[in-house]
């Protein structure tokens, strides 16, 4: 098979480092070009990224000499490419100006940013969670006036670790939640080798992060209507978002009240059970099993667990009845793969399963 023809607009941050380690031998999808700031281009890859590679992996042989371009060119950009993943680092205006330019150029794209992610016609998807939104894409198209291109966004690394797992429960019907999450300090795109100041210690803030937190479920959980997206009513959401010092893995305590109060060993069985579309059709980075329950009181732990099924699964234990709530638990899932580059490329694989994405 013809593999599409990848361009990586933002290429050499931490996200954009993961998009390359990610697709380096990926069977349907083929890295062509790397676009980053008018700083960068201009350079090799190598150059351009210099001492910042992130990843514990070496840089791909393949793309280290790939002359970086300007970000900024875009029809430059998209008659190389067959379609883009987006992690440029802009303002959410600009990101949304250069985003949709992209995509009316007949490119789509999927964006690990947050900028789109309350577009109305834009579909924000966990694709084992709510494959029904991509049905939005054809009213975004017109309004583009685009017959081939669109944007399509993956949601906060945040709430991979908890959203799924009530996801699973939602014949339930969970009503109220609180979860606080325990978020590992690669979701600010740093190590502790530029952020020392984390070593022994705890932020009890991440800017934005709590709303996200709170309402991106809800949209994930919406409806559509009319060529556009609908968020749920509920069940309400409250969180806490609190950085600590943890190279990958977000964790989250997590309090729920149902209204139809499942046994445990019903919530156990839906988890165990729960598969969504990705796994129906085996696409090449879904996990085989998206939701594993640990036995023991001291799981799912970040440095054990978090890279489950290569980083795409969530894993989850510690569940019990609780003197407030119906029940209490813990979710972790790894924040750059599954909640970052590795959502995109799954979103990316259903896209082209479902013939939304195809050679240009």
């Amino acid at each position: 098979m013809e593999k599409l023809r990848v361009g990586i607009l933002g290429g050499t941050g931490m996200v954009g480092q993961r998009f390359i380690t990610l697709l380096e031998n990926h069977p349907w999808f083929e890295v062509v070009v790397v676009a980053a700031s008018p700083r960068s281009a201009g350079k090799t890859y190598e150059e351009a990224v210099g001492g910042r590679w992130k990843m514990a992996t070496p840089m791909p042989d393949k793309v280290k000499g790939f002359i970086v371009k300007d970000v900024n060119d875009i029809e430059d950009v998209a008659a190389m490419v067959d379609f883009v993943f987006s992690a440029v680092d802009m303002t959410k205006d600009e990101i949304k100006a250069i985003e949709e330019a992209y995509a009316k150029t007949g490119t789509p794209v999927v964006s690990n940013n947050s900028a789109h992610r309350w577009t109305p016609d834009i579909p924000m998807v966990v694709p084992e969670m709510n494959p029904e939104h991509l049905d939005v894409i054809e009213s975004q198209k017109k309004r583009l006036g685009t017959d081939r291109g669109f944007v399509v966004v993956k949601p906060n690394c945040s709430i991979q670790s908890y959203a799924p797992a009530l996801h699973a429960l939602k014949e339930f019907k969970p009503k109220t939640v609180v979860a606080t999450t325990y978020q590992a300090i690669s979701g600010a795109g740093k190590n502790f080798d530029d952020w020392p100041e984390m070593l022994d210690n705890i932020i009890p803030y991440i800017g934005g992060e709590e709303e996200k937190s709170e309402q991106e479920p809800l949209r994930i959980w919406g409806r559509v209507e009319d060529g556009q997206i609908v968020k749920a009513e509920g069940p309400t959401i409250t969180t806490q978002c609190i950085r600590v010092p943890v190279t990958d893995g977000h964790t989250a305590a997590v309090f729920v009240s149902f209204e139809k109060k499942p046994s445990k060993e019903e919530i156990l069985k839906a988890w165990s059970e729960f598969k969504g579309l990705p796994q129906e059709l085996d696409l090449p980075s879904a996990p085989k099993k998206f939701i594993k329950y640990f036995e023991e009181d001291n799981r799912p732990q970040a440095k054990l667990d978090r890279d489950y099924e290569k980083g795409m699964g969530v894993t989850v234990g510690r569940l019990r009845e609780d003197s407030l709530f119906d029940y209490k638990f813990v979710g972790l899932s790894h924040n750059t793969i599954r909640g970052a580059a590795g959502g995109a490329v799954l979103i990316a694989e259903l896209l082209k399963a479902q013939g939304y994405i195809t050679k240009k």
